[in-house]
């Protein structure tokens, strides 16, 4: 039964004990309701008065904030806030948009769970948090002890900056660290789970101390509703791959349709779909051939046992190259060339990211054993892709517009892992495993009526296909301004008719697009969006949300200088003044990029 249906005469509690309870109520989250439902059923059963079990518990508490970008944090939080109310801590979970910094200073127990954002930058919501503890208005934090766990990619110069960052300004105001900051790479998880162990163990420790009490156990009450994820994907069926660029196109872009009917899967437009898949078994023959090992011999990944051609075709990343596989490729195999490399870790990132392991290991040959391999590989993980359609449009199906990876090694052709796989092995009929990873930091306005510019070169076109389809389905909205480029009109133009009847019926107000390679001086979207200046100004003067999606090494920085630049010059404003103004707009979410 509802709250708001509960009277005398349905419930034993008064109307202001209804009323009560409403108030308390009223603005916890899910997670917190199935807490307070566990936590009020075990006080029921165990017929300890509520004030009894709390007293021993309201001198310390422990707070955990997340920083997330897609969405990995919040979920390693969400597991750590389940993991301490089933020990009976006393706990407060934020998402660090939403927390007073002030409030450090009573704070006693801190645990941070934070990505990292483009070249070393916080998460959006952390601007603000990120900011303050380096600021001199940051207190003194004598009383705290605290722990950071860091999501990031080795394979990027500044990894887990952010978590470093907090760690160092932690510190620095002086607070003790419970034990030692995680940085964990891209296949967090048992890192993560272990490292969270400890961490909770180490703070109901201190918290039983410093309370004078033992930690009460408190059930926590199961939720039934089903949930896909990415550690429990939903077994989708592939509708159907459509190549959208021409046949002379340099590119092959396909438009991807799933299934989703009776999974109970919901997304909102600017979400992501993860995508698990299977390597090449091609691939995985030539690699283990290369290597002279048999595909039979028996090899281990945490605790189980299988083939080294199961391993590497279901369960290690042989598509993407980390830096630290060439380091140990380097060390075993004596190569000068990739020993040279170590020395400059700009041209090992570089050289990781454009062979895949199978040239990392035909670079020189070195014998090792089945079991060493798997060991020094990284453990497979889902690709994200925008989600490029609009339930309101679909309904129980999800779209995605996905570039196939594609280039030459010598002789031979490599493919993507992911991209490969949906768009050249999976037929249709075929089962894909999906999840859908929200985001909050990539949204349309929450009034339809706010002006929008979309700024999406080549695939980064996906997510505004779903908000246009969003925006279709909405009444009233508002103003909308496309930015698409990519390199020729003929071969290259992604949805070309959907752009124009949006703007045939006025979805889309106003589309500019920069074909790169269709005249001698190659155009770019930033240059339209130079062109278009003084309107662009206007726009973001009138309250209009920017978005960004696609390349984030070259074509979100330069649109950012871009509009740096026009901030500038139309605002009458020096470089400092209009970096903030850009700052002070992601902070109010009008200026949101979901970049990679």
């Amino acid at each position: 039964m509802l709250l708001k249906e509960l009277n005398a005469l349905a419930s034993p509690l008064s109307d202001q004990q209804v009323k009560q309870l409403q108030q308390a109520t009223a603005e916890l989250s899910s997670t917190q309701l199935a807490w307070v439902s566990g936590y009020l059923a075990g006080v029921g059963q165990s017929s300890t008065p509520l004030q009894s079990v709390s007293a021993s518990q309201s001198a310390q508490k422990l707070t955990i904030l997340y920083a997330s970008q897609t969405g990995n944090a919040k979920g390693v939080a969400e597991q750590l806030l389940s993991n301490a109310q089933q020990q009976g801590i006393s706990v407060e979970l934020f998402n660090v948009a939403d927390y007073k910094p002030k409030s450090l200073k009573q704070e006693t127990h801190l645990v941070i769970v934070t990505s990292t954002n483009g070249e070393g930058e916080p998460p959006d919501d952390a601007i603000d948090f990120h900011e303050f503890l380096a600021s001199k208005k940051a207190p003194k934090l004598d009383q705290l002890q605290y722990a950071i766990l860091a999501l990031g990619d080795s394979s990027y110069e500044f990894f887990c900056q952010t978590g470093k960052d907090f760690d160092e300004r932690l510190s620095a105001l002086g607070a003790k660290p419970l034990l030692t900051r995680l940085d964990a790479d891209v296949d967090y998880e048992n890192e993560a789970k272990a490292w969270a162990e400890q961490a909770l163990g180490l703070v109901s420790e201190t918290l039983s101390a410093s309370n004078g009490a033992e930690v009460v156990s408190l059930p926590v009450s199961a939720s039934h509703e089903q949930r896909y994820s990415k550690n429990e994907p939903y077994a989708a069926e592939l509708l159907s791959s459509q190549k959208i660029t021409g046949r002379d196109s340099n590119k092959d872009v396909r438009h991807i349709e799933i299934d989703l009917e009776d999974s109970g899967i919901s997304y909102s437009a600017g979400d992501a779909l993860g995508v698990w898949f299977d390597n090449d078994e091609h691939l995985v023959s030539q690699l283990i051939e290369s290597l002279g090992l048999d595909p039979q011999s028996n090899v281990e990944i945490d605790g189980e046992q299988l083939s080294l051609q199961q391993a590497l075709t279901e369960k290690l990343e042989i598509t993407l190259t980390a830096p630290n596989f060439v380091e140990q490729w380097a060390l075993w195999s004596k190569s000068a060339r990739l020993n040279k490399l170590l020395a400059d870790k700009a041209k090992l990132r570089e050289y990781a990211a454009n062979h895949q392991i199978i040239d990392v290991i035909r670079e020189k040959k070195a014998k090792v054993s089945a079991q060493d391999l798997v060991s020094a590989l990284r453990k497979l993980t889902p690709r994200l892709y925008s989600i490029a359609s609009s339930q309101a449009e679909v309904e129980e199906e999800v779209h995605l517009t996905v570039g196939v990876v594609e280039y030459n090694k010598g002789d031979a052709t490599r493919l993507g892992g992911a991209s490969g796989f949906l768009g050249r092995r999976l037929k249709e009929g075929d089962k894909v495993k999906v999840f859908v990873e929200h985001n909050d930091n990539f949204k349309l306005p929450s009034d339809p009526q706010t002006p929008i510019i979309m700024i999406g070169p080549g695939t980064g076109v996906a997510p505004f296909r779903a908000f246009m389809q969003e925006r279709e389905n909405q009444d009233n909205a508002g103003d909308s301004w496309m930015f698409f480029g990519d390199q020729t009109f003929t071969e290259d133009f992604l949805y070309q008719l959907e752009w124009q009847k949006y703007l045939s019926s006025g979805v889309l107000s106003k589309m500019d697009v920069a074909f790169s390679r269709d005249q001698a001086q190659k155009i770019y979207v930033q240059d339209r969006i130079a062109e278009n200046a003084q309107q662009v100004w206007q726009w973001l003067e009138r309250g209009a949300h920017v978005y960004i999606c696609g390349d984030a090494n070259r074509m979100a920085k330069d649109v950012h200088q871009t509009l740096l630049e026009l901030v500038s010059q139309q605002g009458q404003l020096d470089t400092e003044q209009a970096e903030n103004y850009l700052s002070d707009l992601r902070r109010a979410k009008r200026y949101q990029k979901d970049v990679y």
